[in-house]
């Protein structure tokens, strides 16, 4: 076990690399792409079917790009489709949630402050709040309602609400917006996988077997692909959450996430009109700002239990399996002593005013809680506490911490 925790976290680092990757690949190639779109000029002699072109420069080159709505009059020899960016994202997504909030959903997934859920039941609600989204949102689409594109995405953004509120209701605050981000990232892949390749197939085959495609296809998969633009800047903010304990340890941590996805709007709005040439709508700026404020303000609203509540709650199982191992004694000491200074409900350390990422290590069960975490920035590794701390932590107390987490975990 002692060496498995150390592996692990190095896989739930290799995972999260290459989740970061193809994120930068799909959100690059997204964005370049609803950006030519919007640029395209009609201009005379286009091709039979072309709606417009594009020239642009880049790396020593100039490119010569031409778009048709449907389909041009033959199939080029070569095609090159973009998905893999996507589904590459979604399932390294995926594996990350598993490791980080599923495996060791005990610390990071269920709050027993809010919910008295066993960790099979977290999992189950996990899953579940994924796949919802996608189901609400397709049915909204394939509805009459999806002829009109801004009550569509009024009525969205409501679900959205709900389901921010929700799952701040049984997870905690990291977990809530990380999941809240995974149920837009999964309408986005789904949106990708179910609808725009499937759409584009329909095309391509007409075109090869000598029918005239139905333009309907391409306008679907638009649409679809334009909210994707819409919904990637809130997404990447919900992704990063859990480094801004200001923004998920906190009462209002839904409402601050909700608030995220209409900043999201502003500002893609402003690109877009910018990319589309019809002007630069700075109003979208002063009405970030304003969400922003907003933001910080309703983050100032803690949401850590009190000392005395946390010293009366009863242990976990899982906090019991390291509260009752040999060596746990020495090991809370230490950790009282070098690092509770600044991972306290009220922090001492000048210019600290709430504990880094949210991390409490006051009371038995808070530091039985993050033991795999206290191992692993203070045991096997120098990253806590900081070099410039009041007291430098020795290779002695680094060593009970080891010891007392092997004990553990035998």
């Amino acid at each position: 076990m002692y060496d498995l925790a150390i592996m692990w976290d190095w896989a739930a680092f290799a995972v999260r690399w290459l989740h970061v990757i193809t994120a930068i690949a799909w959100i690059g190639s997204s964005f370049y792409f609803i950006a030519l779109d919007l640029g395209l000029r009609k201009v005379p002699h286009l091709p039979v079917g072309a709606h417009g072109e594009e020239w642009q420069v880049h790396g020593g080159g100039f490119y010569h790009i031409q778009k048709y709505l449907v389909a041009p009059e033959q199939m080029p020899d070569h095609l090159t489709w973009f998905k893999w960016e996507s589904y590459a994202t979604w399932l390294s997504g995926a594996a990350m949630l598993m490791i980080v909030y599923w495996v060791g959903g005990e610390l990071f997934l269920l709050d027993p402050t809010k919910a008295e859920l066993s960790l099979w039941q977290g999992i189950l609600i996990s899953a579940a709040s994924i796949g919802v989204g996608w189901l609400l949102y397709d049915v909204l689409c394939k509805s009459k309602l999806g002829d009109y594109p801004t009550a569509m995405m009024l009525v969205l953004f409501v679900i959205i609400v709900v389901m921010s509120w929700g799952l701040n209701q049984v997870f905690t605050g990291r977990a809530a917006l990380l999941h809240l981000g995974a149920f837009t990232a999964t309408i986005m892949t789904a949106n990708v996988f179910f609808i725009i390749m499937p759409n584009q197939r329909i095309v391509v085959k007409d075109l090869q077997e000598g029918r005239t495609p139905d333009p309907k296809y391409g306008k679907i998969a638009k649409l679809r692909s334009t909210h994707n633009n819409y919904l990637t800047l809130p997404v990447i903010f919900l992704m990063l959450s859990n480094h801004y304990p200001l923004a998920f340890a906190t009462d209002y941590a839904w409402i601050i996430a909700s608030l995220v996805f209409l900043m999201g709007v502003t500002i893609r709005h402003y690109f877009n009109s910018m990319h589309a040439r019809k002007g630069q709508p700075n109003w979208t700026w002063a009405v970030t700002v304003v969400l922003f404020i907003v933001i910080a303000w309703l983050s100032t609203a803690p949401m850590l239990d009190t000392y005395d509540e946390a010293e009366a709650r009863p242990l976990s199982p899982y906090e019991q399996q390291f509260a009752s191992a040999d060596g746990f004694s020495d090991a809370y000491d230490v950790v009282l002593g070098n690092c509770s200074m600044c991972h306290s409900r009220e922090p001492v350390w000048d210019g600290v005013r709430w504990p880094p990422k949210g991390v409490v290590l006051e009371t038995e069960s808070d530091v039985a809680r993050h033991a795999k975490q206290v191992f692993l920035q203070a045991g096997v590794s120098h990253a806590m506490p900081p070099p410039n701390a009041i007291s430098t932590m020795d290779a002695e107390s680094r060593a009970t911490i080891v010891a007392w987490y092997r004990d553990a975990t035998r």
